[in-house]
Order: structure tokens, then C-alpha cells, then sequence
């Protein structure tokens, strides 16, 4: 079972803010050694949460009621 995702530009800017997000955390731990640090602890959950959110949401506006069928 395949899922598909049509790659909105939305889509593709979550995407992008999930992965800085995970692409930070490992950056910044390993430049510094500091693999419990609250400060990126806090940066990296805010850009994974609004990346996750923005993926589901992206996801779920393509199943969205048509624009001719929505009540006026």
C-alpha cells in the first residue's frame, strides 16, 4: 500500500523545516558534544513539531471537499 502525497509547495516547506529540524540537532550535537543541551532540545521540537504538523495537514487538505460540492 503505497501512500501518496502530492508535493504541494507546502508539503515541500514542511519537509524542509522537518529536516533542518533533525539536520540541526545532529549539526549542533556533534560540532559541540553537547547531545543534552535544552536550548537545542527547544529549537529542534519546534521545528520537528511544525514539520509533522505541516506534512499531516498538507496530507490532509488533498482529500479536502471539492470546490464545487462546499455549501455556500
Amino acid at each position: 500500500m503505497a501512500l501518496k502525497i502530492k508535493m504541494e509547495l507546502t508539503t515541500v516547506i514542511a519537509l524542509l523545516i522537518l529536516i533542518a529540524g533533525i539536520i540541526f540537532y545532529i549539526g549542533w550535537s556533534l560540532h559541540y558534544d553537547a547531545w543534552t543541551n535544552i536550548g537545542v532540545y527547544s529549537l529542534t521540537i519546534v521545528l520537528v513539531v511544525f514539520g509533522f504538523l505541516g506534512l499531516l495537514l498538507s496530507m490532509h487538505q488533498e482529500g479536502g471537499v471539492p470546490q464545487e460540492k462546499r455549501k455556500k
